[in-house]
């Protein structure tokens, strides 16, 4: 007698177009095969990862240390899930004390296999000349002839960013950047400049990060630090002459998602007055195209150029190779 419903062996299962969550249909492995990535091998992530850049407050103040700026190629394993965290611009506080000032905050990626890589904050300028600039991915400006901040820290090869500059009487440095060292105040109420940041085209065109924040100054008629290329602050001052109250102008912020640090600012009064924000960082990922998984959290910018798909974080997320 004949076997109904495959017999002893069970029922016959009713083909579904639908997978589990993970599962190659048949057209995705057809199309896979035809493209040459199946079964499915390592492929090459390029990443950039640069992280917050540092703030500044209070008198005469050091201009902020722009975030580390780090690239990195690695072969990832499909399936790999890749951890995106982007660190914020570190707040501007009430001045005085320096202390109000925070650095930016961290940026990195991981994943199983992979090589982490994290991008340090950038350091917060000094005011009232009591603690130097603070270390970072670059370091923030000093002030009141305190040392700027040291940069690469920790230390990363290449380097991820580069020394604050040190303050001059009654004027800050400017913050470190990815691509060169702050300037030094040049002279009594002249602030130094930013350090300039470094450029990359992982998204098919050249950008410019992780500029560092222009040191702050005090009194009409004396130079603020300009910030540095790739999002750095220029820097403040307060005028003093003829005026009651002082007008008390802030650094302007480093820039969003370049991870760009703050202008330093001058406050001649005792008055609390909040500086800018240091820059958010970013972090971008460029991918073989025909690897694509376009499995990601987090809500990253997609683009595509050339022959690559370029996923931009702006915010914390994930991508799955």
């Amino acid at each position: 007698m004949a076997k109904r419903n495959g017999g002893i062996i069970g029922k016959v299962n009713t083909p579904t177009t639908s997978v589990a969550g993970g599962v190659w249909r048949l057209q995705d492995q057809f199309n896979a095969r035809k493209n040459n990535i199946w079964p499915g091998q390592p492929y090459s992530i390029d990443f950039l990862v640069v992280a917050g850049g540092g703030t500044s407050t209070g008198n005469r103040s050091g201009g902020g240390g722009a975030g580390g700026f780090r690239t990195s190629t690695q072969s990832v394993g499909i399936g790999t899930v890749i951890t995106v965290t982007v660190g914020a611009g570190g707040t501007g506080g009430l001045s005085p004390p320096s202390t109000s000032a925070q650095n930016g905050v961290d940026s990195s990626i991981s994943g199983s296999g992979l090589t982490t890589i994290t991008s340090t904050g950038g350091g917060r300028g000094d005011a009232d000349g009591s603690e130097g600039g603070a270390n970072g991915g670059s370091g923030g400006g000093g002030s009141f002839s305190t040392l700027g901040g040291s940069g690469n820290t920790p230390n990363t090869s290449p380097s991820q960013g580069n020394n604050g500059g040190d303050g001059a009487p009654h004027a800050g440095g400017g913050g470190g950047g990815a691509g060169q060292v702050g300037q030094a105040g040049p002279a009594t109420f002249d602030a130094g400049n930013g350090g300039n940041g470094s450029a990359s085209s992982i998204t098919g065109s050249s950008v410019t990060y992780a500029g560092g924040g222009g040191g702050g100054t005090v009194g009409a008629g004396n130079n603020a630090g300009v910030g540095g290329t790739g999002g750095g602050g220029n820097g403040g001052g307060t005028d003093v002459t003829g005026v009651t109250p002082a007008t008390q102008v802030a650094g302007t912020a480093g820039g969003t998602n370049l991870g760009g640090g703050a202008g330093g600012k001058s406050n001649f009064s005792s008055t609390g007055v909040v500086n800018s924000n240091g820059g958010s960082g970013v972090v971008i990922l460029s991918v073989p195209t025909a690897n694509y998984s376009a499995t990601t959290t987090g809500s990253p910018t997609v683009t595509t150029s050339g022959a690559n798909t370029i996923i931009k974080f702006t915010g914390s997320g994930s991508y799955t190779a």
